[in-house]
């Protein structure tokens, strides 16, 4: 090697910000933080932005702890008087300095190769998006949190929402935790704040909009911690439910088979419901309707208990499902009829 290679500069990592939304996260922004930390990426050229929606619950203490734990950790806590996500998004966009953007969760953690495997893949031009799948996890140590993680991760709950178990890299519609330019997020006007959920579908419809792919790649992955109990699931989907309602009307070309088997299945349970007590045949379809059901909820049990080898899941996995659908089906339908204040529940 001659003197003018070796005297060569090396290349410098691009620039991340990684922009997060929080609020009451005392018990998981520091796992977040942790797991930034062990980012396999040069720390030096990372910061990250959190956007906090008035946290009362000890955040702001966890996030000092962290601090002091991880120096090497360039970390910016922004007040967010808003308390929506998008705004809290929108308002860590506005203070970023890097290159690239890197949204994360505070219920999320990262595996060391996140940050480095998306840069590289955004580099390459793979997409304009870049992100990959969950490893879902319960959100407490109790079985009824073991379930709802299994079922989070059971395509009979998620239908083709791809980034929750596939094992193919490719376009999809949209990936959870994100990596884009912050060029192309400044370009188009960043988040919608008048959605409370299904900002980043409606973000990266924008993307592919404007030509670019949203890129999903199995080897990039992060630990989702999924809701600890039935009710935080059930208010969880109802405002997914809700709002994808209201995403929908503007963008009626995004809907998918998957988004209206929920609602249908509210509605069908719910006419049948109000006509069995007049009606034989109403009776009838309803109990044949619930048996269909039931046994999806069987095999999606089934399925979960083998891949987890946990027989107790067979007892726990079927209402979590069912909650999910539920909720989300209810909350879409309460979108078409009711209004916006609704979602903030």
């Amino acid at each position: 090697m001659d003197e003018q290679e070796t005297s060569r500069p090396a290349i410098e990592a691009p620039t991340v910000s990684v922009i997060v939304p929080c609020r009451n996260e005392a018990l998981r922004i520091g796992g977040l933080l942790a797991a930034l930390a062990a980012q396999r990426y040069d720390l030096a050229r990372v910061e990250i932005i959190i956007a906090d929606g008035g946290s009362t619950d000890g955040t702001h203490r966890a996030i000092d702890v962290a601090c002091a734990q991880y120096p090497m950790l360039d970390i910016q806590v922004l007040d967010n008087p808003n308390t929506s996500i998008p705004a809290a998004l929108n308002l860590a966009l506005a203070a970023a300095r890097g290159t690239y953007i890197v949204r994360m969760d505070a219920h999320s953690a990262p595996h060391p190769e996140y940050l480095a495997r998306c840069i590289s893949l955004l580099e390459a031009g793979r997409g304009a998006n870049v992100g990959g799948v969950w490893q879902i996890a319960p959100g407490a140590e109790t079985l009824i949190a073991r379930g709802i993680a299994a079922a989070a991760g059971s395509p009979l709950a998620v239908g083709d929402a791809k980034y929750r178990y596939t094992s193919q890299a490719g376009p999809v519609d949209t990936v959870p935790f994100g990596a884009f330019r912050r060029d192309l997020a400044l370009r188009l006007a960043g988040y919608d704040e008048t959605l409370l959920a299904n900002e980043d579908y409606e973000f990266n419809v924008r993307i592919r909009w404007n030509g670019g792919t949203i890129w999903l790649d199995p080897q990039i992955r992060a630990t989702y911690y999924a809701r600890p109990t039935l009710r935080a699931l059930a208010r969880q989907y109802w405002r997914y439910g809700f709002w994808k309602q209201h995403m929908l009307r503007r963008n009626p070309e995004t809907l998918r088979p998957r988004q209206v088997a929920a609602p249908t299945l509210v509605a069908t349970l719910s006419v049948l419901s109000l006509l069995a007590p007049f009606a034989r045949i109403a009776r009838w379809l309803l109990a044949l309707v619930l048996a269909l059901y039931a046994g999806l909820l069987a095999l999606a049990a089934g399925g979960a208990a083998r891949k987890e080898r946990k027989p107790a899941l067979l007892v726990v996995v079927p209402p979590a499902v069912a909650t999910m659908h539920l909720a989300w089906g209810s909350g879409f339908l309460a979108g078409m009829l009711g209004g916006r204040a609704a979602g903030r529940r």
